[in-house]
């Protein structure tokens, strides 16, 4: 293969990362405090219709990403109501989010703007367009290294390096800092949590209000930063595969990079492999199986190489406050 070629692939990997990596990072804060999140599908459709209005209307792109992470965050709050103060079931309510999203964002769009669902063409302006790094242009000649740092570290938008500095950030927060260590101790035993005389409902709520923020910002890349505009249903499962990743990755953030990757690895591979054909058979790869491959690498290696992923404890359980 052409080196041309696994830049190009490797390039647009960390594009396609980036919007799963952030949900992924989400639902891991709210799944560590013991709320389950099927709703991050959902939250980032909100969002992003948000991001792709307010843009449009407002003319810039730090509006529309602080309009998507209010949505974001108020969706995530609808979540915790429903699953934490009324102890409902958690995955009916993240259900019924990604039904409300995926209808209710396709019906305003067309109602306000007449083109289908979608919202209007953002200018450059509007948008996070991508970032040339210091002392890119000038290593661009340099063999191997230069084409490594100026075509693949360098050009992305600002959300892409918000991803990829956020992995580190949340190790931070959940290993090395108090707040992080009682938020996985209340995914594990909250009745501890309770008797240490910490609030296990305002963990909880703050588990899933930083889902909401990262949500957010995963359906603002994909309307305003990777597209020019919200086009219905845009987010294409990948909250879906944000929740595979994240058990692939053991709920553990560093985990999540190398799930996440994998998975935005292979989207961008299936780019050049359509219409490819399967040397010496004649058979063309479905792109199919190419997407469809995450899902059955990450059985497998559960199933055989890496072991049982056990979430927390606690996780999708209501508590109640023993008297």
């Amino acid at each position: 293969m052409d080196l041309a070629i696994v830049y190009s692939i490797l390039d647009s990997s960390v594009r396609l990362t980036a919007p799963i990596l952030l949900a992924c990072l989400g639902g891991l804060y709210s799944e560590r405090s013991g709320v389950f999140d099927i709703g991050i599908e959902g939250k980032m459709l909100f969002s992003a219709f948000a991001a792709g209005a307010v843009a449009w209307h407002s003319g810039s792109a730090w509006l529309g990403l602080g309009a998507a992470v209010l949505v974001g965050i108020a969706f995530s709050l609808l979540h915790g109501y429903a699953s934490i103060t009324q102890r409902g079931n958690q995955i009916i309510s993240g259900v019924a989010i990604n039904f409300l999203a995926a209808g209710l964002t396709a019906l305003l769009g067309k109602a306000w703007y007449g083109q289908g669902g979608k919202t209007p063409q953002l200018a450059n302006e509007a948008r996070f367009t991508s970032l040339t790094l210091p002392g890119a242009d000038a290593v661009k000649d340099v063999p191997f290294l230069g084409p490594l740092y100026s075509g693949i570290v360098s050009g992305h938008s600002i959300l892409v390096y918000v991803a990829f500095f956020a992995v580190p950030f949340t190790w931070w927060v959940l290993f090395r800092t108090r707040f992080g260590l009682r938020l996985r101790a209340v995914g594990e035993n909250p009745a501890a949590v309770d008797t240490a005389g910490i609030s296990v409902v305002w963990l909880r709520y703050a588990g899933v209000t930083i889902c909401g923020v990262f949500a957010g910002l995963a359906g603002a890349y994909l309307a305003i930063a990777q597209s020019a505009n919200f086009a219905p249903n845009m987010s294409a499962g990948t909250g879906f595969i944000a929740l595979a990743a994240l058990i692939f990755a053991k709920w553990n953030p560093v985990g999540a990079l190398g799930a996440t990757f994998l998975f935005g690895f292979l989207q961008a591979l299936a780019i050049p492999l359509q219409g490819a054909q399967i040397p010496g058979l004649g058979w063309q790869v479905p792109v199919q199986a190419i997407t469809a491959s995450p899902y059955i690498l990450t059985v497998i290696l559960l199933a055989g190489f890496i072991g049982k992923a056990i979430p927390p404890k606690a996780g999708g359980v209501a508590y109640v406050k023993e008297r």
